[in-house]
């Protein structure tokens, strides 16, 4: 995204449709209730009139535009789920799938406003506009998410998506020289149009391979190879999901050539980072795209994971990058830190926290990172894992996942879990710490144990959930 420092005048000051049933979380830290509920009035704020002519939206870019970008879209999904803004991400994300296209080389817009338009600050014409090509993979993993969130299947089977997943990771890859051998070798300007005008910024910004947008004569970002990675193991896992396990294993396979490129060429050993760019002129370089490796899971050696960390939170970024940072915390094991993140990104004195992205982040940090709340569709299974300070309790109410709904009280030593919709699904009730039993509803069950990235115990236990039941987990004695 292009930056500016945006003043609370800028917000968009038309009424919106309030957000229906949104999720509710209460915490006896008030610090993060009020995190939570300043996030909740930013998103009810940034809902737009779904009487607009692109239909029902939000806003995901610089609010003067109206607008949502795809970069945005793919991060604030979840957060709008979460605050019952399901119409606005299926029509949002249908609306870039319908417009991907060979006269664009199998880009869409890169940002759509409130007509149904590409915003003109983006787009000029087919050939003249802005597009950074970790666009569409992002998008294709957020599909992924969400269905594994909601339990929708149209995520992953809608034909204006399967269309868009198919060219994405076919005739897109191809199209802009992104094959895993030619990451390095590309040209700089795949796909330029003629006359090419390096003065343009929709010549040259036609393709950017990276999120990070102030590199000159920028080749490749390792932002970029992680995201082809984590888009190709989304696309499999989806192709897994409709039964269509033929391709599964070519796409498993092609992602990890990414991976292994991203540890084999882009490790600085003796800086232990990794470099984030390559230029034209065969230079490597660091910029914030790291955060990406850690967003799309993109690393495999636990210690330069947690050098990558180390940096990340030692550094300062912009708000944006700053966003990402506490859901990776809190899956990376760094809860007190991904707390205090929370905090910095709502704090009144935060440059830019108005930035949409920031409040639709908090919520997805607070109830995936802080509650633990993890929905697996394909596995028809919710996990909940207490990451909250010492001493506290929190509950959500009205949590919207997999087709029906449920409520989870927290404390470090119980979770209570109300199922007070339909169905069933596996419940795997986690606690932090080394247990040998965890009681569901004073029975004793067997604990079993994973330790996350940063050493941190897990103990946990599975069962089976029943539509309106409630069920007690305790830790052992």
């Amino acid at each position: 995204m292009k930056i500016c420092l945006l003043p609370l005048l800028l917000l968009a000051s038309y009424c919106c449709t309030k957000a229906q049933t949104p999720t509710v979380f209460t915490s006896s830290d008030s610090a993060m209730q009020r995190a939570y509920e300043w996030a909740g009035s930013m998103v009810r704020h940034y809902q737009g009139n779904p009487t607009d002519p692109v239909g029902p939206w939000y806003e995901a870019a610089l609010p003067s535009r109206m607008a949502f970008c795809m970069r945005d879209i793919a991060h604030q999904t979840i957060g709008a789920t979460i605050y019952g803004l399901d119409k606005e991400n299926k029509n949002m994300i249908g609306a870039f799938a319908r417009h991907i296209s060979a006269k664009k080389d199998w880009c869409t817009y890169w940002e759509i406003n409130r007509y149904g338009k590409p915003a003109p600050e983006d787009y000029r014409n087919d050939t003249a506009f802005w597009y950074n090509l970790n666009a569409n993979f992002d998008i294709l993993t957020a599909c992924w998410k969400l269905y594994q969130w909601t339990g929708d299947t149209s995520y992953i089977t809608d034909p204006v998506l399967t269309n868009f997943f198919d060219k994405t990771t076919k005739e897109y890859i191809r199209k802009w020289v992104l094959e895993p051998d030619s990451l390095l070798t590309r040209p700089t300007h795949p796909n330029a149009p003629f006359p090419f005008n390096q003065q343009d910024n929709f010549h040259v910004c036609r393709g950017l391979p990276s999120y990070v947008e102030n590199v000159a004569d920028l080749k490749m970002g390792v932002d970029l190879i992680a995201t082809i990675y984590r888009g190709l193991l989304s696309y499999a896992a989806i192709l897994e999901a409709r039964g269509n396990a033929a391709k599964v294993a070519q796409l498993v396979q092609t992602a990890a050539r990414y991976q292994q490129q991203i540890d084999d060429v882009w490790w600085n050993e003796a800086q232990t980072r990794y470099y984030t760019w390559y230029n034209d002129n065969g230079k490597f370089g660091t910029r914030e795209g790291a955060v990406f490796l850690l967003w799309f899971d993109a690393l495999r050696d636990s210690t330069r994971s947690r050098a990558t960390i180390a940096r990340l939170t030692a550094g300062t970024w912009n708000v944006e990058t700053t966003s990402y940072l506490p859901v990776i915390l809190f899956k990376q094991g760094y809860w007190l830190k991904a707390s205090e993140y929370i905090l910095q990104l709502t704090d009144p004195a935060t440059p830019r926290r108005e930035y949409p992205e920031v409040s639709f982040a908090v919520l997805e940090a607070i109830v995936r990172g802080l509650m633990g709340i993890e929905p697996d569709a394909a596995a028809k299974r919710i996990t909940t894992l207490y990451r909250g300070k010492s001493g506290s309790h929190a509950a959500l109410s009205n949590l919207r996942v997999l087709h029906t709904t449920i409520a989870v009280s927290h404390t470090a030593q119980e979770t209570v879990l109300s199922h007070t919709g339909k169905g069933t699904f596996q419940w795997k009730a986690a606690f932090a710490g080394d247990y040998r039993t965890i009681r569901m509803n004073n029975i004793a069950m067997p604990a079993r144990h994973e330790v996350d990235n940063n050493g941190n115990m897990i103990s946990y236990v599975t069962v089976l959930v029943k539509g309106s039941k409630t069920l007690d987990a305790k830790i052992g004695k």
